[in-house]
């Protein structure tokens, strides 16, 4: 079951198109089940969470916290995703809020899933998965 809050004072992203980013990333990883609650939050929010359960005091776009035991069994965790990040890194990437929205979700998916992007390699590896489960979204949206 996937459960959707949004926390953010006035930006939204649609709860339809939450589901169907994470159950891509799901399906194509050949994830059976999930219990995962995704968190839309603004910046000063995820703020406060990286420093407190990270130690980073720095403003980032995803944080993905795993509760279950990791890749191919049955997913269990939460995703903060930070839309006043991911606003202004559309503007940024030049590309329209909603990508920039489906990659985080994919991103904090992913890691939620055992992926990491600690080192150029992995994280090369990570923007390659992520980049391919986009082009399947854009390609099952026509």
């Amino acid at each position: 079951m996937i459960f959707v809050a949004n926390n953010h004072p006035s930006l939204r992203f649609p709860k339809r198109e939450t589901f169907r980013a994470i159950r891509c990333v799901l399906r194509h990883e050949s994830v059976p089940a999930t219990e995962l609650s995704v968190v839309f939050v603004g910046s000063r929010f995820i703020r406060r969470v990286n420093r407190e359960f990270l130690r980073h005091d720095y403003i980032t776009d995803v944080i993905a916290f795993p509760l279950g035991e990791g890749a191919k069994s049955p997913v269990e965790g939460e995703l903060y995703i930070n839309l006043d990040r991911a606003r202004s890194q559309a503007r940024s990437f030049g590309v329209s809020f909603a990508e920039e929205m489906r990659r985080l979700l994919i991103h904090g998916t992913l890691h939620l899933l055992g992926y990491t992007d600690s080192t150029p390699r992995t994280r090369a590896a990570m923007t390659r998965r992520e980049d391919a489960l986009l082009a399947c979204l854009s390609n099952t949206r026509k």
